[in-house]
């Protein structure tokens, strides 16, 4: 039986659990949903099963449309991670117990019962309690008893995730020939790629309730369209390169363009995927035509039986930093990491330490690097900064733009959606990857679930005038508070992005705003200025400790390509701030917006907001954890 799923969308009270899932599932196909705790997959598959109702969207079986109809009328069987048997019942009584309340005569229940049970490994046990079985062996019973009724559609989630490596090992490769024997479609819910890759014809990747990429395991692991999947299955270095004379700079090496990502742009951030096991590592230099990064430094060695993990500084790919986990604080050269045989190389030649040279056999380049934004706007004149600096920013990151507008009324909808996109007309020339949206709602819900819904990584709103020295702009708190999003705030606009200032708190709370200025600065091939401000009364200690946290982030900042300097100033804070901005021209302020300190009571430091009130400058506010 085939699986269609169109526009599933999901939500529990203001969050978004799925976000608009459409998906084929062929009939007889083992599909997986691969993703995190929390993606939505396991509430994706409870829809499919009747045990959830989605907000929107359709569950089509076979061509019929089920999203009304009750789990047993959808001809689905449903394994669960918990078994979920009853255990006043014997296996044999679990695994016929569908068939006793769909009135199957008893001559009959028995014969399948009998069948199941041999088929799942379980012949001769029966009339064993489910506290006399393994776990294993109740997952098993929890099998046969959804096979009982052979329903159309098998649904599993996490069925392993309880059991012990070997357990799980074991189970797969029974399942995998029990769904080849019986030909049933079978979706599966995991968060493990091993278990993805051993078991699925295809995988879907879920993340925050959106499907990311589907594709077969060879696909998705040797040519991701994402940098999210490249890193989510197998682990892998992304590198950020630029686009120079045709080719991929990364450091010193020039890599050929891939015939299939031509349309790259030149003078653009791109980003290459190199898988560990691609990453060459030997004591001596390279030969000629190998693609050579240079020296590095083992950093670390872990042995794993048959590989061993080898992760390398590499001071020759300065400027191309690694994306999908931002450099390590404080480190001045690119980390990657290699995957060698163990029995290639002694074991103290790549121990900690050591000086090897590094190359790559294989690459594979994904989307484009840079930043979705959000521009929100009310269509009027007091939202025109923040749509031309909004507009300048997304040319800076080289990324796509959406103007949203929200009105609580039908007519005002279709208002402004003729004065977006009017203004999206006028902008075309200038940033030709912009759209438009307008929702009708509340200004601050709609935005946030546009928010979520796009997967934006930046949203620009106005300052507006008037605003008060302790409060935010409407509906900034709520989207730092929920989503945990970065706002720019822009009261007046700028004619470029060339100059930031990156204002930081020392210790943990304060990398976030050097590592989000950072990735922004990079892509924008901009300069940064790292600010503290001291306590008037701080020790020499104290002093010691914000000097050493700031030169940490500039070497952070320079590994990224960004020219950077450091300073320290001295209180008040938001004057200190300010003047910096203004005498170093910034274009635009980068501070930490600090997390309620309260469920309760969402107390915020007023810090932040005197600085948006404050300043003729943008700011941008990006979320940090205390």
């Amino acid at each position: 039986m085939s699986i269609v799923l169109e526009g599933l969308t999901k939500r529990f009270g203001k969050n978004l659990v799925v976000n608009a899932v459409s998906l084929d599932i062929q009939d007889g196909e083992l599909f997986v949903l691969l993703g995190g705790s929390g993606s939505g997959k396991s509430t994706i598959l409870r829809i499919i099963a009747g045990l959830s109702e989605p907000d929107s969207g359709s569950v089509q079986l076979n061509g019929r449309d089920v999203v009304h109809l009750p789990p047993q009328a959808r001809g689905t069987g449903f394994v669960f991670q918990n078994y979920s048997i009853f255990r006043h019942m014997t296996a044999a009584e679990n695994t016929e117990f569908g068939l006793r309340i769909r009135g199957v005569a008893a001559s009959e229940r028995r014969k399948r019962r009998d069948e199941l049970l041999e088929l799942v490994g379980l012949s001769g046990l029966g009339g064993r309690f489910p506290d006399q079985l393994s776990g294993g062996q109740q997952q098993r019973v929890a099998l046969a008893r959804a096979l009982a009724y052979n329903p159309a559609v098998l649904l599993l989630d996490e069925p392993f995730g309880a059991l012990d490596v070997k357990i799980r090992s074991q189970l797969r490769r029974t399942l995998k020939e029990i769904q080849r024997s019986l030909k049933v479609t079978t979706v599966l819910v995991t968060h493990d790629q091993e278990e993805a890759f051993e078991l699925a014809d295809r995988i879907g990747i879920i993340e925050r309730g959106s499907l990311i990429e589907v594709g077969s395991p060879e696909e998705l692991y040797q040519r991701p369209r994402t940098e999210l999947v490249a890193t989510f299955l197998g682990g892998g270095n992304v590198l950020v390169g630029r686009v120079e004379k045709g080719k991929i700079r990364l450091g010193a090496a020039l890599l050929p363009v891939p015939p299939d990502r031509t349309a790259i742009v030149e003078d653009t951030p791109v980003r290459v995927l190199v898988r560990p096991e691609s990453v060459l590592v030997q004591p001596e230099p390279f030969p000629e035509d190998r693609i050579v990064l240079g020296q590095g430094r083992v950093i670390e060695r872990v042995f794993s039986g048959s590989n061993q993990r080898i992760r390398l500084e590499v001071a020759g790919l300065r400027g191309t930093w690694r994306a999908a986990s931002q450099p390590d604080y404080g480190t001045q050269a690119t980390q990657i990491e290699a995957l060698q045989r163990s029995d290639t190389n002694p074991a103290d030649a790549f121990s900690a330490g050591r000086e090897v040279w590094v190359g790559i056999k294989s690459y594979h380049v994904l989307e484009s690097a840079y930043l979705k934004v959000l521009i929100s706007t009310d269509g009027e004149n007091t939202s025109r900064a923040a749509v031309d600096f909004g507009c300048t920013l997304a040319g800076a990151v080289h990324g796509p733009a959406t103007l949203l507008a929200v009105d609580d009324s039908a007519d005002g909808v279709a208002s402004l959606r003729e004065k977006l996109e009017e203004t999206r007309r006028l902008l075309s020339d200038r940033l030709a990857q912009l759209e438009t949206r307008v929702r009708q709602g509340t200004p601050a819900d709609e935005t946030v679930l546009e928010a979520q819904e796009g997967h934006y990584e930046v949203v620009v709103v106005a300052r507006g005038d008037g605003i008060a020295d302790d409060t935010l702009p409407p509906g900034v708190r709520e989207l730092l508070e929920r989503i945990g999003i970065p706002v720019l705030i822009v009261p007046r606009s700028r004619p470029s992005i060339g100059r930031v200032l990156i204002c930081s708190a020392v210790g943990e709370p304060g990398k976030a705003d050097i590592l989000f200025g950072g990735r922004l600065a990079s892509l924008a091939g901009a300069s940064a200025t790292l600010f503290h401000v001291s306590p008037a009364r701080a020790t020499p200690e104290q002093r010691a400790k914000a000097e050493r946290h700031l030169r940490h982030g500039v070497f952070m900042l320079e590994a990224l390509g960004v020219a950077s300097e450091y300073k320290i100033g001295e209180e008040p804070a938001v004057e200190g701030i300010l003047a910096q901005a203004e005498a170093r021209d910034c274009d635009l302020i980068v501070i930490g917006a600090p997390a309620p300190r309260s469920r309760r009571r969402l107390v915020w430091h007023d810090l932040a907001a005197r600085i948006v009130s404050g300043s003729t400058r943008p700011v941008l506010l990006v979320p940090m954890v205390e």
